[in-house]
């Protein structure tokens, strides 16, 4: 293994070319067979490259973002007017719990993971992610719980215990049936998903960087996706306890939250919003990311202040984890104890503020290029500071318990996670969809889906602050007409309605660009990060040689010597390891090969999880097909070790 120069010049004004000299052509095919999924229905299950299974995960994403949409115009429909009768309070019920579920453990974190997952080893220059047989297995038992939600809500035993499912309500003697086991079960599923998702993208970000590429030297994006999905590690255990918790509570007996038995009720609420309030977070964060690389491409100049905002993120991930008894403030708590989550709820506007001075240092000394994506971000900027003014409202203790259960809880929860993750997840998708699928969104019917979403947006949820102030609770599915609550709910109405007239062109935008879009460059934008240095879409291998990094912006800089690394082989899966901090040359590993024992491990684990909500016997014997589907998942194959141990005696 070698590193080696490039001898290559490039055309004056254009930008630096770092997809390498090449691969003689039999090398360049065997490489891209090497990497490629198997042909066919078989190999459409035995798919694991990062880039087919993160694409399934923003359809899938993206699928049930529509759904949760469908939902909440549902909602919006029957609250119109007063006294409505479309959904009955029990199918409300089961509504608002599924819309709520749907966005928060079926959209929001699992999309971010997903856009990463596609764009990680790109950006970093590596040909893989680790352990891309985890990887789909990831997607396929997300997809699963999914599924498990869905169907259950169609055949009328979905949740309806709210998408927190405080317990009693959720407990035994409130909701009987299995309505509350199916939620607690999906939590399972999606947040299984969502850890190993963490794994993967943690060890992809510490030990498969090109070599170069220092820490000093990541992407922003990949900064926010290795701070957020350290944060998964610690979060998620949490909801996972806390929902095994519940499901044993109401089919094997325990106690646990059962004040009469020696249970806490608050438990509960401890244990699912030291989990829920970083959740934020873990859907804010990677838009952070998204923003620095719009804003660095369409102001043409690096993001200023690197150094702040890395430690920006981080402070943000610490602080994100002392504030969950800012959703607890109505309970029955020391009043000393909530002062200082009040205070930790005021500091951790900090290290956000100084990030959005950072961007606009960076906008005012650029050279700003108004396009789509930047338009998306820009509305970012107002949006977020509504919902960070109306968040530090509640983060007093007085004013919180009158607003506490009201409106305007709903009106700030959608402007800080609607407004701050999905507007820059839009522009995202108008940035990346050229590296996505080689083709360019419209332009055109990109400015028109902006423009219907910002409006629509502010006309649904701004009127939401004062039907809170006026009183309006939430989680009540009709109101009467006395209270003259009509007006601001139909307003609300028409601008949920422009919304999913937004999402409906963005739709229409995708299905037509797909086909008949634009053929994009490889580096459409001029953008400055590894990503945009091979074709699109990127070739099944990523790079045909490994790229060597000497600054934050490789397409930006004059090409240095070395600029590849030669040595790995062809014909199997075998990718560079190096250094955590300093990106040095450390060894060569082998990947496996593709395989369908994900999916089957998938439905082995989902027979087992969706077993268990009938009888406790599932787990026991339910183990026996994942313990089998395991062990043909790791099972080596003796050609792929003969072909590897071949690789290392030949010369």
């Amino acid at each position: 293994m070698t590193v080696r120069g490039d001898t290559g010049q490039r055309a004056q004004g254009s930008w630096p070319d770092r997809s390498g000299p090449g691969l003689p052509p039999g090398a360049a095919q065997t490489l891209e067979q090497t990497w490629s999924d198997p042909p066919g229905i078989i190999g459409w299950f035995a798919a694991i490259n990062h880039k087919t299974i993160a694409k399934r995960f923003m359809v899938t994403t993206f699928i049930f973002f529509l759904l949760g949409g469908l939902l909440a115009l549902a909602m919006r429909l029957q609250l119109a007017q007063p006294n409505l009768k479309l959904l009955s309070a029990d199918l409300y019920n089961q509504v608002f719990t599924m819309h709520g579920s749907t966005m928060m453990f079926l959209f929001a974190v699992p999309v971010m993971q997903a856009v990463a997952t596609y764009l990680v080893p790109l950006m970093i220059g590596a040909r893989s992610v680790a352990f891309p047989r985890m990887n789909a297995f990831a997607w396929w038992i997300f997809t699963m719980g999914g599924i498990m939600l869905y169907a259950a809500f169609f055949l009328d035993i979905g949740p309806d215990a709210g998408w927190f499912a405080y317990v009693p309500l959720s407990g035994p003697q409130y909701s009987p049936g299995k309505r509350v086991d199916f939620w607690a079960q999906m939590i399972t599923f999606t947040e299984l998903s969502a850890l190993m998702e963490a794994i993967v993208l943690i060890t992809t970000i510490f030990k498969m960087r090109a070599p170069g590429m220092t820490l000093n030297r990541m992407p922003l994006f990949v900064w926010t996706i290795l701070v957020t999905n350290f944060m998964v590690l610690f979060a998620m255990p949490a909801v996972m306890l806390a929902s095994t918790a519940l499901i044993t509570d109401r089919l094997v007996g325990t106690h646990f939250y059962n004040p009469g038995e020696g249970g806490d009720a608050l438990l509960w609420q401890h244990l699912f919003w030291f989990f829920g309030h970083p959740e934020v977070y873990l859907i804010f964060i990677p838009p952070l990311g998204f923003i620095s690389s719009i804003i660095a491409t369409f102001s043409r100049r690096p993001v200023v202040g690197y150094p702040a905002m890395v430690l920006a993120l981080i402070a943000t991930a610490f602080l994100a984890f002392g504030l969950w008894v800012h959703h607890m403030f109505a309970t029955n708590l020391p009043e000393l104890g909530k002062t200082f989550f009040t205070a930790a709820s005021l500091m951790i506007a900090i290290p956000t503020s100084v990030q959005i001075f950072c961007w606009i240092a960076t906008l005012w000394t650029g050279r700003i290029n108004f396009k789509t994506p930047l338009l998306f971000v820009l509305a970012f900027f107002v949006i977020l500071v509504l919902g960070g003014l109306t968040g530090l409202m509640l983060a007093s203790v007085s004013l919180d318990y009158q607003l506490h259960d009201s409106f305007f809880v709903v009106a700030h929860l959608h402007y800080v996670l609607l407004g701050g993750a999905v507007f820059p997840l839009f522009g995202a998708f108008y940035y990346w969809f050229p590296k996505f699928t080689g083709r360019m969104l419209s332009e055109r019917l990109g400015r028109w889906n902006f423009w219907l979403f910002f409006i629509g947006f502010n006309v649904a949820f701004f009127p939401m602050h004062v039907l809170g102030l006026q009183g309006m609770p939430r989680r009540v599915y009709t109101y009467p007409a006395e209270m003259g609550w009509g007006k601001l709910n139909m307003v609300a109405t028409i601008g949920g309605s422009v919304i999913a007239l937004s999402v409906l062109l963005f739709i229409i935008n995708v299905l037509r660009s797909r086909r008949h879009g634009e053929v994009a460059a490889s580096d459409p934008w001029g953008a400055g990060t590894l990503e945009w240095s091979v074709s699109s879409p990127p070739p099944m291998g990523n790079f045909k040689l490994m790229p060597v990094v000497h600054g934050r912006y490789p397409l930006w800089q004059a090409p240095a010597d070395p600029t590849h690394v030669t040595g790995l082989a062809n014909d199997f899966r075998e990718v560079l390891i190096t250094s955590v901090a300093d990106a040095k040359v450390d060894h060569r590993l082998w990947l496996p090969s593709s395989t369908s024992w994900p999916f089957w491990a998938g439905v082995a684990t989902t027979i087992l999880f969706v077993g268990s909500i009938f009888t406790p016997w599932a787990v026991v014997w339910g183990a026996v097909p994942v313990a089998i589907a395991a062990t043909m998942w790791f099972w080596p194959k003796r050609d792929m070790i003969r072909k590897r141990v071949d690789s290392e005696i030949l010369p």
